[in-house]
């Protein structure tokens, strides 16, 4: 098992789950967070630090495109260990649906 960032994540962008890891398996994109499921230890600590409740672990059903995405995306984007301030409109966007076809973007964050 390993914890996956979902949708929830995308145009909010909280890093408080960031904070929180001991592993430091937090990797940046532009507009959301993914969990490299390889260095993942499986702990769930951020799954209650984050606002939006975008994180969740992989054995829930209908996961499988996401843990692909923070696979594939852990990869590329650079990692980040600290926290930082959300992005402007996340609270607007936090409840909203369909944010994976309306704003996902593959490019990657700054990292710390």
């Amino acid at each position: 098992m390993t914890y996956v960032v979902t949708e929830a994540c995308i145009m909010c962008k909280y890093t408080d789950c960031v904070e929180v890891c001991p592993v430091d398996c937090f990797y940046e994109g532009e507009n959301m967070l993914v969990i490299n499921p390889n260095e993942c230890i499986d702990c769930g600590v951020c799954e209650p630090e984050c606002p939006a409740e975008a994180i969740l672990p992989d054995t829930e059903d209908g996961l499988e495109k996401w843990l692909e995405i923070n696979a594939k995306y852990s990869e590329i984007w650079p990692n980040i260990t600290a926290k930082k301030d959300p992005l402007p409109d996340a609270d607007a966007h936090k409840d909203e649906e369909g944010k994976f076809e309306k704003y996902f973007s593959e490019k990657p964050g700054t990292g710390d």
